[in-house]
């Protein structure tokens, strides 16, 4: 049957179906009045308020245009403390008193909507009786259309607040970063002369990473099914050692797949670029061109939701856990970050001559301050469970915080810094010594792979955060940070009598604080472990501590001073993401208990009892057969079962002493410190038997089958 979500683009124009199911500029343009275009265009500036009688007429406007495509419900879309998204859907109808129904949508239903607040992650904020919490019509990301079962649903991105005010969601904050990034870089524009800027927003570009494994062996797996990675599997003799999958040529069921998804995300306004084969097998990734941070942050969950549904559609399971497979590569999602002004002007790009241009050179220092400064909020901002198992393999950024510059940044900064002349660089070229082939210029840096946060010519790569995570955390923790100490450097511009001179200081002053976080080397050497630590710079290895940075003083006083978090809402965070690792972890071990009882163990016996019976039957057939190596197999099988089931009692113990724990944080160590710790045993002990048992008999679909078959 004829997939009719797939364009034939020979056919149709791309420009006919993108953002067909968004309510963009263009369609607000085309269907607004003027004068309420006009007004909501200031409104997404910040300089003026949402009137309800321009409310009424963008949702009428936006009621209008989803009806006509099918819709017959609405939604306010959020993002509560859990890294998935939430809606609650109504319908457009309001009876009549004949009997019918008229359709109808109102500004105040598009302003605010209302959730049990109690039932989603509030840390404390909220109690289970006091139920009342809002959702605000987040007015600069569009609205979109979204089909499945139960119809089309027209969505309304929002954030979710208590009735007490309190942010319970990650959509709240991300929001209150931006309006002081705008804040406070535009202040530091101004105290520098430049009176013509009059917004700075942050712009982002998350890179997806993420594996495809057919459904048909997907499902044989409660592992996955249940926690989204396998806590049980042995690896094949071929695991990604060839780099045969990396750039490689994409399988036709990938292909359709992937042609499905970039329509799907295309109709969605979703700029989706670039898509290609990674590193480990049946790995892939998928990444847009940047957006608004807040609106990349939503079209981010919306590209995880529609990988999910087109999967599904291609019989095929998608998996975004940060380390579905010991062995191999796991996944990340590199946050692409940079400053941009409302005249289109790039902050982190240094130009044709950085060490003239200071004002690059200011917002580059400011940057490196932040991230040396606030590293521990950096962290914890990239932070999960998850992400414990990829960070500082030979395949992610190692967990202590570093920024590349490339030589020639660092080389101007130096010279700078000891008031040294500094010569222009030459553009580089590349020759290749074949006439047919142009001759190609270098770009002034390299790039480094093994680096935490590298600038990459106009923009810093935040390559630490995790594929399944939102990126709303690491970009509100950015933001924050950056827009404290662009305050700290326009500070000290408003009151100098010299602003040249107080600009080379300021450069000059900040390198040589915090030149030890400039790293350019390689970052998964243990030479770079060891000159960290002479550093002084934290190497924070796992969620638990750095949950923990968020409560330290300078952590509190950066947000509150910004205005982006409270104290409370603080603690109310450091407890909802103790309390998701340690659940996280009870579910895993709890599922490795059921796997090994209820599947490993019964089918290691059923082979063994087969081995054994056929054993017997050669003895019985009086075939002279020396049968001592099998006889000692047996033996080392059951000798392996029962330290199997032993390992598993003491796993059981140590999940019910975990369990009774009541501070939030010592009831994480001890998941983290004792129960995750029995559960790499049991995991060693299970792969073992996995590579002894006869294939027919494992019960549940190999690394081999997961890795290698689409």
């Amino acid at each position: 049957m004829e997939n009719n979500r797939i364009v034939d683009f020979s056919k149709t124009s791309l420009h006919d179906i993108y953002g067909e199911n968004c309510f963009n500029d263009a369609i607000m343009r085309e269907l607004l009045p003027k004068a309420v275009y006009k007004e909501l265009k200031e409104v997404q500036q910040g300089n003026k308020e949402l009137t309800l009688e321009t409310a009424n007429a963008v949702a009428s406007a936006m009621k209008t245009w989803a009806v006509s495509k099918g819709a017959t419900h609405f939604t306010h879309w959020f993002q509560p403390l859990n890294d998935l998204t939430a809606e609650k859907h109504d319908s457009f109808i309001a009876p009549t008193e004949d009997g019918k129904v008229i359709l109808e949508f109102s500004g105040k239903e598009l302003i605010k909507g209302e959730s049990d607040a109690s039932s989603f992650p509030s840390g404390g904020l909220r109690a289970t009786f006091e139920a009342r919490g809002y959702t605000a019509w987040d007015t600069t990301s569009p609205a979109f259309l979204m089909s499945d079962n139960t119809g089309v649903t027209l969505n309304i991105p929002t954030a979710f607040f208590s009735y007490t005010g309190e942010s319970l969601d990650k959509k709240g904050p991300l929001l209150k970063s931006m309006n002081a990034l705008d804040k406070s870089a535009v202040r530091l524009l101004r105290a520098i002369g430049n009176k013509t800027v009059k917004k700075v927003s942050a712009s982002v570009g998350p890179e997806q990473e993420y594996f495809l494994v057919d459904r048909k062996y997907y499902d044989t797996r409660s592992d996955l099914v249940l926690c989204k990675r396998t806590l049980y599997g042995s690896m094949p003799g071929k695991g990604q050692e060839l780099n045969s999958h990396y750039y490689g040529n994409i399988q036709l069921k990938v292909a359709d797949f992937m042609r499905e998804l970039n329509c799907e995300l295309w109709r969605m306004g979703i700029p989706a670029k670039t898509q290609h084969n990674e590193v480990a097998p049946n790995q892939f990734e998928i990444a847009p061109i940047y957006s608004t941070v807040n609106v990349a942050t939503d079209q981010n969950q919306l590209t995880m939701l529609i990988l999910r549904k087109v999967a599904k559609r291609h019989g095929l399971a998608v998996l975004l856990n940060e380390k579905p497979f010991e062995g191999v590569n796991g996944s990340g999602k590199h946050n692409n970050w940079s400053l941009t002004t409302d005249d289109g002007t790039n902050l982190m790009d240094p130009g044709d001559d950085p060490k003239s241009n200071t004002q690059f050179l200011l917002f580059l220092c400011a940057f490196i301050k932040a991230c040396d400064k606030y590293a521990g909020l950096l962290r914890f901002s990239a932070s999960n469970a998850g992400n414990d198992y990829r960070l500082g393999g030979s395949e992610a950024p190692p967990a202590v915080i570093s920024v590349y510059l490339g030589s020639e940044l660092e080389e101007i900064l130096e010279k700078l810094s000891k008031h040294e002349d500094i010569t222009s660089a030459k553009v580089g070229k590349i020759q290749f010594g074949v006439n047919s082939l142009p001759t190609v210029l270098k770009d002034s840096t390299d790039r480094n792979r093994t680096s935490p946060m590298a600038f990459t010519g106009n923009k810093f790569e935040f390559r630490m955060v995790g594929s399944s995570a939102s990126i709303a955390k690491p970009n509100t923790v950015i933001n924050t940070i950056m827009a404290a100490v662009l305050d700290e450097f326009a500070a000290e511009l408003e009151k100098s009598k010299k602003k040249s001179d107080t600009i080379l200081k300021l450069v000059t002053d900040t390198y040589k604080a915090h030149k030890r976080v400039i790293f350019n080397g390689n970052g998964y050497s243990d030479e770079w472990k060891q000159e960290a630590e002479r550093r002084g710079l934290p190497n924070i290895t796992n969620n638990v501590d750095a949950i923990a940075e968020i409560l330290k003083p300078e952590a509190i006083e950066v947000f509150e001073k910004m205005k982006v978090l409270t104290r409370q809402e603080l603690e109310a965070r450091y407890n909802i993401y103790l309390q998701v690792y340690s659940r996280q972890i009870k579910m895993e071990a709890t599922v490795m208990l059921q796997m090994a009882r209820k599947d490993i163990v019964p089918a290691t016996l059923k082979y063994v009892h087969d081995v054994a019976s056929t054993v017997n039957e050669v003895k019985e057939s009086g075939v002279k057969c020396p049968l001592s190596r099998e006889e000692e197999m047996i033996a080392s099988i059951m000798d392996s079962v029962d330290k199997f089931m032993q390992t598993c009692l003491v796993l059981e113990r140590e999940l019910k002493n975990a369990h009774e724990l009541t501070e939030p944080f010592e009831k994480a160590c001890a998941y983290r410190d004792k129960v995750f710790a029995t559960m790499k045993v049991l995991r060693s002990y299970g792969d073992a038997l996995e590579r002894v048992v006869g294939k027919t008999y494992w019960p549940f679909a190999t690394y081999e089958d997961l890795l290698f078959n689409i």
